[in-house]
C-alpha cells in the first residue's frame, strides 16, 4: 500500500508519521511517498530524515521516499493526502495584516484570509486532481490543506475526483477536550457535529451513549480549544441559549470586535508560527531526535494523526465508526445544497463517508451557516473562473465585513499582493488584464 503526501516538507509530517507507526497492524503501509515544491526542499530533507528515523526505531517496515517529482509519487498511490500552503508562511502573513489596516480580521480560513487563501488553492488542488485521474485513478484524497472545507466544495464542483474527503483536527479536539473535562477515554466520547469547516457545532454530546450536553456546555463554553485561537471566553447566557456547543473558530464571528483589537495589538500567526517553525526544524535536524517532538503541539496540529489516520484506517478496513468530516452533504443538513461540503458526522465505509442525516439546524446557529456556505460557494467559483466581482462579492456577504466598499478595497489590495499566485484573475478579469 502506497501513501503519498503533497507539502510533504510541511512541519505536521511527523504526527503523520506517528500515526501510520501507531496504527500500523491496522493500516499496513509499505510506501510514504513525501513531495514538495523546490522551495521547500530543505524542510522535505530535514523532516523526512525525521520520519526515517522515527520508522526505524519503531522497527516497522515503512519505506520512506523524499522527491520533488508530484507525478511519481502519484503513480500509484492508494492514498493521496495534501498538506500545502500555497504562497508559504509569507503569503498567510499577507493574509492575516492587510485586511487588519481595515480594522476586518484576516485569519486564514475566514473572512478575507480565508477567501484569498482559497483563491491560490483551488487551482493547485484542481491540478493534482487532474494528475490523479490518470495516475492514481482508484485513490482516496484526504484533504487537510486549509480551507478545508472550501478545497473540498471546489473537488466536488470542478473536478471528477469522486473519492475525496476533507478532514480537520478542530471535531477530535472538541472530543479530546470532553474527554479531559469530564476524565473519561476519548473512545467513550461521541459528539454529533454539524456545520461547516471552522464553523462547526456539537449538537448533542454522549458519553456512553448519554447525552450529557447541558453538562458540557457549561464546562467547555469557558475556553477555547485550539491552540491558536487564545484570550476570549463565552458569556455564559450567551452560550447557554445558543443550546449547542460552539468550535473555537467561532469567536471570530461571535467576538469579532474584540478578536480585531486583539489581533492589531499583537503580531499575527503567521508571524508566530514562522518562529515556531524555525525551532522546529531545528529539533528536526537532531539526529538523535526518533519520536515527533512535544513542541510541535504548539504549532496547533493536536490530534493530526488521529483524525488522518484513523480516518485512512477506517475507509480501508470498513469499519463503520463515526467521524466527523468535510463531505458531500447528500441532504443530510436541509436547507444546503445536495452537492455542497459540509462538516458533519458520518459512519466511515470502505466506499467512503455516509452522512448521518441532522435535518433542520438549530434556528440560533442555521442563519449563519447558510451565510458561510454562500460565501464559500462564490469564492469556490472566483477561485476557479477568475471573477473579480465574484471575489468582491463573496467578501461581501462575508459577516466579518463591514460593507461592500471595504471588501472591494482589500480584494484590490490583496489582489496585487499575491499577483504572483493568482493567474487566473490577471489572464480573465476585465480589472486584472496585464
Amino acid at each position: 500500500m502506497k501513501v503519498a503526501t503533497i507539502g510533504g516538507g510541511s512541519s505536521y509530517t511527523p504526527e503523520l508519521v506517528e500515526g501510520l507507526i501507531d496504527r500500523y497492524e491496522e493500516f499496513p503501509v509499505e510506501e510514504l511517498w513525501l513531495v514538495d515544491i523546490d522551495e521547500g526542499q530543505e524542510k522535505l530533507n530535514i523532516v523526512g530524515n525525521l520520519a526515517k528515523r522515527m520508522i526505524e526505531r519503531a522497527g516497522v517496515p515503512i519505506r520512506v521516499f523524499l522527491t520533488l517529482n508530484r507525478e511519481e509519487a502519484l503513480r500509484g498511490a492508494d492514498f493521496v493526502t495534501t498538506q500545502f500552503r500555497v504562497g508559504l508562511l509569507e503569503a498567510r502573513a499577507k493574509d492575516e495584516r492587510i485586511p487588519l489596516k481595515y480594522e476586518v480580521l484576516g485569519q486564514e480560513t475566514n473572512g478575507p484570509g480565508g477567501l484569498f487563501k482559497a483563491l491560490r488553492t483551488i487551482p493547485v488542488i484542481l491540478q493534482i486532481c487532474e494528475q490523479m485521474e490518470t495516475l492514481c485513478p482508484n485513490a482516496w484524497l484526504i484533504n487537510f490543506t486549509n480551507p478545508a472545507g472550501m478545497v473540498t466544495e471546489a473537488v466536488l464542483r470542478y473536478s471528477n475526483i469522486e473519492k475525496v474527503v476533507g478532514l480537520c483536527n478542530v471535531p477530535i479536539g472538541m472530543e479530546m477536550n470532553v474527554a479531559k473535562r469530564f476524565d473519561v477515554d476519548h473512545e467513550r466520547v461521541r459528539i454529533q457535529f454539524a456545520g461547516l469547516n471552522h464553523l462547526v457545532y456539537g449538537l448533542d454530546v454522549f458519553v456512553d451513549g448519554v447525552s450529557i450536553k447541558e453538562e458540557a456546555i457549561r464546562r467547555l463554553g469557558e475556553s477555547s480549544t485550539v491552540k491558536n485561537i487564545k484570550g476570549q471566553d463565552w458569556e455564559p447566557e450567551f452560550i447557554r441559549a445558543l443550546g449547542v456547543l460552539p468550535c473555537s473558530y467561532h469567536l471570530y464571528y461571535y467576538k469579532s470586535k474584540e478578536m480585531v483589537k486583539k489581533a492589531m495589538e499583537s503580531e499575527t500567526r503567521a508571524e508566530v508560527v514562522q518562529r515556531l517553525e524555525e525551532e522546529l526544524f531545528e529539533r528536526y535536524k537532531d539526529p538523535d531526535l526518533s519520536v515527533k517532538p512535544p513542541e510541535l503541539e504548539e504549532r496547533g496540529g493536536a490530534y493530526y494523526s488521529d483524525a488522518a489516520i484513523r480516518l485512512m484506517t477506517s475507509i480501508y478496513n470498513d469499519k463503520r465508526d463515526i467521524q466527523a468530516v468535510n463531505t458531500m452533504n447528500r441532504g443530510a443538513i436541509h436547507g444546503i445544497p445536495y452537492g455542497s461540503a459540509v462538516e458533519v458526522s458520518c459512519i466511515i465505509t470502505k466506499d467512503g463517508p455516509v452522512p448521518l442525516t441532522i435535518g433542520e439546524l438549530p434556528v440560533a446557529v442555521n442563519g449563519l451557516v447558510q451565510q458561510i456556505k454562500s460565501f464559500e460557494r462564490l469564492t469556490v467559483e472566483a477561485a476557479v473562473t477568475g471573477d473579480y466581482e465574484k471575489a468582491v462579492l463573496a467578501l461581501a456577504i462575508n459577516p466579518l465585513t463591514p460593507s461592500d466598499t471595504v471588501a472591494k478595497q482589500i480584494v484590490d489590495e490583496m489582489l496585487e499582493a499575491h499577483r504572483a499566485y493568482l493567474p487566473q484573475f490577471y489572464s480573465s478579469s476585465p480589472k486584472y488584464t496585464d
